[in-house]
This record gives structure tokens, C-alpha cells and sequence, in this order.
């Protein structure tokens, strides 16, 4: 629940808002339909998070086999040294053994840090999905599994 507040928290600096208003449900990320990992540092603490969940065609723009990565966060102090690259791995890994084709993900123009990560690795822009579909800010980004 702490990192949860803390990624809440950095939305809300970031774009001046309540934080992501996704409706996201534990059952979610139940596999085999999704995962959420928690990486802890060397004191056992969490510093960082992410999860995706099975999505298949919809009115919200996904497509049958679509994995979505839903809260990629890094705590501060953690920070460049590779963590989210290796959990966005992780997840990458975890969706295709699960028969997951594609992963995809919203982000925003205000998190160049997560555009640059994703991009690097692979990442597309794709037609925009999901609860922030409308907004000017939103960024969609897929990836073939």
C-alpha cells in the first residue's frame, strides 16, 4: 500500500490531479489472467512495483491478447539503477508464458522518464486505450510478445 501512495502521490505532482482514477481490482492481477511484483532493496523495504492484466477487445480499444501494465513505479531512491527495466522484463516474461500476445500501456506527457523507458524497450506508440483514452495528456505504447 505504501508504494501505491507514493505513485499516487507523484501523479499528483505531476499532473495536479487526484492521482490514476483507473478502476483497477485486486482479482486483476490473479494469474494466470495477471500478475503484480514487488521488488524489495537489501533492507528488505519495497522499491518498486508492477503488474499487468488480461484484456481482450473491447469499446475501450483493446485487442484479444493484450496484457496491460498497470503501475510501473520506482521509488526515488531507487532510481537509475536499472530496477524498471528489469521488472518491465519480468512482466514481459510473465505475460507471454501466460499466452499473453501483446503488451501494452498508458502513460502520460509529464513522465518523459517512463516514455524514454518504454520506448527503449521496444515500445510503440499504438491507438489510444483505456480510462485516459480521451485526454490530451495520454500516451499508448504496445509491444509484440
Amino acid at each position: 500500500m505504501k508504494l501505491n501512495d507514493e505513485v499516487q502521490a507523484e501523479y499528483h505532482v505531476r499532473y495536479g490531479d487526484g492521482g490514476d482514477s483507473t478502476p483497477l481490482a485486486p482479482t486483476d492481477f490473479e494469474p494466470p489472467h495477471g500478475v503484480y511484483f514487488i521488488a524489495y532493496d537489501d533492507n528488505d523495504d519495497p522499491a518498486a512495483t508492477g503488474g499487468w492484466r488480461s484484456q481482450d477487445a473491447n469499446g475501450e480499444g483493446h485487442e484479444d491478447g493484450d496484457a496491460e501494465l498497470k503501475r510501473m513505479f520506482v521509488i526515488e531512491q531507487a532510481r537509475g539503477r536499472g530496477l524498471a527495466r528489469r521488472m518491465l522484463a519480468a512482466l514481459e516474461e510473465n505475460a507471454r508464458a501466460a499466452g499473453r500476445t501483446r503488451m501494452v500501456l498508458e502513460t502520460g506527457t509529464k513522465q518523459p522518464e517512463a516514455i524514454a523507458l518504454y520506448t527503449s524497450s521496444g515500445y510503440e506508440p499504438c491507438v489510444k486505450f483505456g480510462y485516459y483514452r480521451l485526454f490530451d495528456d495520454s500516451r499508448c505504447f504496445a509491444k509484440a510478445l
